[in-house]
């Protein structure tokens, strides 16, 4: 079983910045990659970033490419995801997700953070 935690979130104004942490604990020995989702008020859940745990290859949506960094730090079991120029249409829930070996998607999430922009 693999426990992942969220923590970071806040209410920021447009244009600030802020860094979200994501922690895995528990069974994550056989993690391939970890990612970040959001989901804003009324939408569905949609992919902002990913990371894989060997080679260190990172995606990103391109609504937040360029603006949003994913970092990791392997030997902790932790991601980031560094957001700048931050806007309003950012504002949403922030969850934290890991895929391990075996499985073709996601299969660990926490419960989210909330990040709130006001114009």
């Amino acid at each position: 079983q693999v426990n992942v935690l969220e923590s970071g979130g806040g209410l920021v104004q447009a244009g600030d910045s802020l860094r979200l942490s994501c922690e895995a604990s528990g069974s994550t020995v056989r993690t391939v990659a970890m990612a970040w989702f959001r989901q804003a008020p009324g939408k569905e859940r949609e992919f902002v970033a990913s990371i894989r745990w060997i080679g260190k290859g990172v995606n990103y949506a391109n609504s937040v490419e360029g603006r949003f960094t994913i970092s990791r730090e392997l030997t902790r079991n932790k991601i980031y995801l560094q957001m700048n120029s931050l806007q309003p249409d950012d504002t949403a829930v922030y969850y934290c997700a890991l895929q391990r070996v075996g499985s073709g998607s996601y299969d660990s999430w926490g419960q989210g953070t909330r990040v709130t922009v006001s114009s």
